[in-house]
């Protein structure tokens, strides 16, 4: 007799209703990555296109409301500390995505009287996607609406002259593009497969898209003043300060742009008198600038630049194993590598980017004589010594090695306030142990400081629509010494979108709120060194408040709102 075994049944919706937060947080990450593909561009269409879509908007925020009833309906009380951490980190994050939502509403609410047209892409593309019969005659009439729209809106505004804001006029350009785009996705499906619908639409289709096109050319070069394909262009949409406001809340920084700004301007202080400092030691008195000029001429040769970065890294390593400041297994020792930066990417990444792989910008045979001068300048034997740890060991490498180890599921929450401020507290600690012993070692570690709290100034300047981005150039020009080029590589990089509003802020912030904690725990000694650094690779890369609540064992509430005020701790 063969007895068989009841068959349990799975439950799709809430089969975790009962889980803990981890599992609840793996089970959100799977869900969300599934409606993400669904909801995704086409190969080759708009990146940003479904954005502008109110079906996509109000699914997701059905999911994220639904998902956070979930989370709300587990019994805190009985959460153990791990738990209550995860369940405000998924709270907070859930809050933010439905947050962003309106704000991005409110984004394309601002751009939609200039894209008139959008509706009716948007409408066929879904259409589409949900597979529905397509009636090629009324898709042919449709676009040829859209031409006619498309042309009627662009005579409105350039008889409006200037009606437009140069930023709102910007964004509807890329909006206009990533419509472009998506049109074509969807025009490429069906062309060629169903001969009526190439019959009624390939005309129709080619001068809706020239007329978009057109369009968008004049938004970009006659409003907004850029010009398409130009690689030295910097454009960028500040967020404003209410988005700010928001960003600042989900990342647990309970100051005001102002205040950071503020404090900004008394980390640069600091700078400023240490540069002089140094300065005096090289024989230029208080003209720091003429001592810092002088440490951009020490550049190693053409063909030695991975030799010297390989040096350093290396002895970077040894300083911190000597001094047991935190554990570095053998494995991440083993497996970083290096790469040589290309001549485009070094239009965006004039200095270099790190984690397993260092990529290193320097200049290349192709460049102009003075590209590559403003390129070995900024790239020189000082600077190096302050950023090739941060990039490597135990900056990026060592955390992104362990976040792939301890509580990856929190990857969800990674923020650069901890991710880029590990690597500049490194600097500061660094700093403090005498890492940089010469002068010129110290303006090149100063260097670097300044940048990152210049960085605070014109990035929340900008968003706040208090800069503009050729006055971000000259900031970085003037107040820390950046060859033209690499300021505008840098201003290029922090405003093209690819970055997040507060991302280019986060490093001397998070750095900042790493040391108030070490002096609350390692100074006073609760905790070593080794032992302190350890703990916060392993609650991997989230708020760090959220750490510090981790490391003090500090009760946490269900209502729990960000108040510590790090910068109390420090203040200069």
């Amino acid at each position: 007799m063969v007895i068989r075994k009841a068959i349990p049944v799975l439950v799709l919706s809430g089969a975790l209703a009962d889980a803990g937060l981890r599992e609840l947080i793996e089970e959100y990450s799977a869900d969300r990555g599934s409606l993400l593909r669904v909801y995704s561009p086409e190969r080759g269409a708009g990146a940003d296109t479904n954005d502008i879509s109110p079906a996509k908007r109000a699914r997701f925020g059905t999911f994220h409301r639904e998902w956070l009833a979930r989370v709300e309906k587990q019994d805190f009380e009985k959460l153990d500390q791990v738990d209550r951490t995860d369940y405000l980190l998924f709270r907070n994050y859930l809050h933010h995505e439905i947050r962003q939502l309106d704000i991005h509403q409110t984004s394309f609410a601002e751009t939609a009287p200039l894209v008139p047209f959008a509706g009716a892409i948007v409408a066929l593309d879904e259409a589409r996607r949900r597979m529905e019969p397509l009636d090629s005659q009324k898709a042919a009439t449709s676009l040829d609406a859209l031409k006619k729209t498309a042309d009627a809106i662009r005579q409105s505004v350039e008889s409006e002259k200037q009606g437009t804001p140069k930023h709102v006029a910007n964004r509807a350009a890329q909006d206009i593009e990533n419509l472009r785009r998506t049109l074509r996705a969807w025009f490429t499906f069906y062309n060629g497969y169903d001969p009526l619908f190439t019959w009624w639409v390939d005309a129709p289709y080619k001068a809706a898209d020239k007329a978009l096109e057109d369009y968008s050319a004049f938004l970009r070069e006659k409003i907004a003043g850029r010009k398409r394909g130009d690689p030295t262009e910097i454009a960028g949409n500040p967020i404003g300060r209410e988005a700010l406001l928001s960003d600042l809340a989900y990342e647990m920084i309970p100051y005001s742009p102002d205040e950071l700004i503020d404090l900004a301007n008394r980390e640069y202080a600091w700078c400023e008198a240490e540069m002089k400092k140094a300065s005096r030691e090289l024989g230029y008195g208080d003209d720091w600038r003429k001592a810092l000029e002088f440490v951009k001429t020490r550049f190693v040769e053409p063909g030695k630049q991975p030799t010297l970065i390989r040096d350093l890294a290396y002895e970077a390593i040894e300083f911190v194993e000597k001094r047991d400041l935190v554990t570095i297994p053998p494995l991440a020792r083993e497996t970083w590598k290096m790469d040589m930066m290309t001549p485009e990417r070094q239009l965006v990444n004039p200095f270099f980017t790190g984690g397993e792989v260092i990529s290193v910008s320097y200049p290349v045979s192709g460049m102009s004589h003075e590209q590559k001068l403003m390129s070995m300048r900024g790239n020189n034997t000082h600077f190096a010594r302050a950023t090739v740890f941060h990039e490597l060991i135990p900056g990026h490498h060592l955390q992104q090695f362990m976040a792939a180890r301890h509580r990856v599921y929190r990857s969800l929450f990674a923020t650069p306030f901890l991710t880029e401020g590990w690597s500049l507290y490194w600097e500061m600690l660094l700093w403090d142990m005498k890492f940089q012993q010469s002068p010129e070692d110290r303006v090149g570690a100063l260097f670097w400081r300044m940048h990152r709290c210049a960085r605070i100034v014109f990035s929340l300047g900008f968003h706040t629509g208090k800069m503009t981005p050729e006055e971000c150039v000259e900031y970085l020009v003037e107040r820390v010494g950046h060859e033209r080029d690499n300021a505008s590589g840098e201003v290029r990089r922090s405003l093209n979108g690819s970055y997040s509003p507060l991302y280019q802020a986060a490093y001397m912030l998070g750095g900042l709120q790493i040391r108030a904690l070490y002096l609350e725990l390692v100074d006073s000694g609760k905790m070593t060194n080794r032992a302190f650094h350890d703990a916060i690779l392993m609650e991997n890369r989230i708020p760090i408040e959220m750490i510090r609540a981790s490391l003090t064992k500090a009760p946490l509430g269900r209502d729990f709102r960000s108040t510590w005020r790090f910068y109390d701790a420090i203040r200069r």
